[in-house]
């Protein structure tokens, strides 16, 4: 699993992948600012307490907030942005690595859309509930973002790319069976979306990931016919 993460990681200066990584970079840093901008004007301009000092108060420390909660929904807004690019990094990897591969499964554009605003649901909700957690548990509350992140990142993010071999319901089943492997790899893709700078291509990579993970799985499986 670590070479197919080094792997992915190599893939990021391969010449086909260079426009979509700077394609991603740029809608990242986009996403983040707007995302900086929203969450700073809700928090900044909602009087949270008809208290005058004690909105004060709140407001020193609204820019921790903005930090906190920008960071919390970035990997889930950053993946939506950059969902529809997310089937050209799967075909270049594929295209680099395993050229032998026959034409992928046609997945509709509702599939991809649905798996990609699942995702960003899920990821939003989770973690926003997950919040008091993430307060109360100082030294815990970064485990506890892997392992919920984790979850739903490798879930997805194996779901995305298993699309393009196979059907839905087969996916699914694929995924249950593999559901040890894929937690850890979205573990790992959840520690990417933690680290500053690498959480801006942590999409590319973290597709990247899935198609190496998915073609280690034994030649019966990963190589069976597209749906």
């Amino acid at each position: 699993m670590i070479l197919a993460l080094v792997r992915a990681i190599g893939n990021l200066s391969a010449p086909p992948l260079r426009r979509v990584v700077g394609l991603s970079l740029g809608l990242a840093l986009a996403t983040f600012a707007v995302l900086w901008f929203v969450v700073g004007v809700i928090i900044g301009h909602t009087a949270w307490f008809g208290w005058r000092p004690l909105n004060w108060l709140v407001d020193i420390f609204g820019a921790l907030a903005v930090a906190v909660l920008s960071w919390l929904l970035f990997p889930a807004v950053v993946t939506m942005v950059i969902g529809l690019f997310l089937e050209r990094i799967a075909a270049s990897v594929e295209a680099l690595d395993y050229p032998g591969r026959g034409p992928p499964r046609r997945a509709s554009f509702g599939e991809t859309i649905a798996a990609t605003l699942r995702l960003m649901a899920l990821t939003i909700l989770v973690n926003l509930l997950a919040l008091p957690l993430y307060v109360l548990l100082p030294g815990l509350n970064f485990f506890v973002f892997l392992g919920l992140n984790g979850y739903l990142f490798g879930r997805e993010y194996f779901e995305v790319v298993a699309l393009r071999r196979f059907d839905p319901a087969a996916v699914r089943a694929l995924r249950r069976r593999r559901a040890g492997r894929i937690f850890l790899a979205g573990v790992m893709i959840a520690g990417l979306f933690a680290v500053p700078f690498v959480d801006l291509v942590a999409p590319v990579i973290a597709t990247a990931f899935m198609v190496h993970l998915l073609e280690g799985l034994p030649p019966a499986v990963a190589h069976s016919p597209a749906a």
